[in-house]
């Protein structure tokens, strides 16, 4: 069967469903489809128990797809940023530093979200929209490219003409390989944990960030659970380490938690399953090919520090969206992709690059590096233009 439509989106993760949102929220044809159904329910298998933090330029983008209206209610406000060194010669605070919100506008950071959550509201909200076709269980199995459309198969059989394929299928991206583009891969030798806790000490919109080594500990708000303040954590460790937390009994793997947090909030209490994937740093050569352009982890991956990973992504959305909607009759178009590389990569490169440095920092495990560590930390917090300006990046404004 051959169809046809304005964009083909490869990938239905939150990128991906997102920028079906917001392509077809702009009128736009849009086809998405993923090779698994979306989990959208919180304690299945294959649920996601990681969280997203929607950073305040993400919300203007939201807000104009039709989104923020379903997610607001869900959402957990980030008003502050703690960042916690407990590198010493005992696992407790020797340093903490707090960068609020309010010292650059009256909104939080940002508003978290569980990822079971965001698929359920977002596969709803593409079930309103005419224009979007969202197929889950199928995949794409082939790519041939012209300079006028590319013809995408998958794998129920259809082919479909398009004039953009928009490329948000992972970190193994297929439609990335399909198009030739390389990557540039770095890998950690980390894994992390994800899962929800609750505890007594309520996090007042505080995200926690607390190094130590093997990697930063994260707590990052949720709304009650079962009448508990909760949290989302991930807690980054070296490999053998994290596949070792990931086994033990609930009771042993509290205590460790507990212990690990510093008991900033109390003696943690596990509240979902733990779920593990691999930490590693990605960046594509190019982010585009003829009649493709990749987005999100088919052309960044970086750790999971600052919330920096799907803000990224929105970015590669946006800076998508205003070029499509500048010259629609041209929708992927060799100078709409020359463009769209242009405007993303150096940025993509440099915050690749600074999560990097930030990850390794993190995981040090000698004394005098720890020191190092905090004293740095204390050095750029105390001064305010220094703090402001990382606050600014750290949303991406520019």
């Amino acid at each position: 069967m051959q169809e046809s439509c304005d964009i083909l989106i490869s990938g239905g993760g939150i990128a991906g469903l997102t920028a079906a949102a917001a392509f077809g929220s702009a009128g736009f044809r849009v086809i998405c489809v993923d090779p698994a159904p979306p989990v959208t329910e919180r304690d299945v298998d294959g649920s996601d128990m990681r969280t997203t933090a929607f950073l305040q330029p993400a919300q203007v983008l939201l807000e104009n797809c039709g989104l923020w209206a379903r997610l607001a209610d869900h959402a957990a406000p980030l008003q502050i940023m703690r960042i916690v060194d407990a590198g010493g010669a005992v696992p407790e605070p020797r340093v903490v530093r707090d960068f609020n919100a309010a010292d650059l506008s009256d909104k939080p950071f940002g508003w978290n979200l569980p990822n079971w959550l965001l698929r359920r509201e977002m596969v709803a909200r593409l079930a309103e929209l005419p224009n979007v076709d969202f197929r889950p269980g199928t995949a794409t199995t082939s790519l041939f490219t012209r300079t006028a459309e590319a013809r995408v198969g998958l794998s129920d059989g259809s082919r479909v003409t398009c004039k953009l394929v928009l490329a948000a299928d992972g970190r193994n991206s297929p439609m990335r390989e399909a198009a030739g583009i390389g990557v540039k891969t770095t890998r950690y030798g980390q894994k992390a944990l994800a899962f929800a806790v609750t505890h007594p000490i309520a996090h007042q919109n505080v995200s926690t960030e607390i190094h130590r080594s093997g990697g930063p500990f994260t707590l990052v708000p949720l709304p009650d659970w079962e009448g508990q303040p909760s949290s989302a954590v991930v807690w980054m460790e070296r490999g053998p380490r994290a596949v070792e937390l990931l086994e033990m009994q609930p009771e042993a793997f509290e205590a460790a938690m507990t212990e690990r947090s510093c008991g900033l909030f109390g003696p943690l209490k596990l509240a979902s399953r733990r779920t593990i994937w691999p930490i590693i740093s990605q960046s594509a050569e190019r982010l585009t090919g003829e009649r493709v352009a990749l987005m999100a982890e088919a052309a960044h991956v970086v750790p999971p520090i600052g919330a920096q990973g799907l803000n990224m992504s929105l970015g590669d959305l946006r800076a998508l969206l205003e070029l499509a909607q500048a010259r629609p009759e041209d929708l992927g178009d060799a100078q709409m992709l020359a463009a769209y590389h242009k405007a993303r990569h150096a940025e993509i490169e440099l915050r690749v690059k600074g999560i990097d440095l930030l990850n390794r920092a993190s995981m040090v495990e000698a004394r005098p590096l720890r020191d190092a560590r905090a004293m740095g930390l204390n050095a750029l917090y105390s001064l305010a233009p220094v703090r402001r300006t990382l606050m600014q990046m750290g949303l991406g404004v520019r």
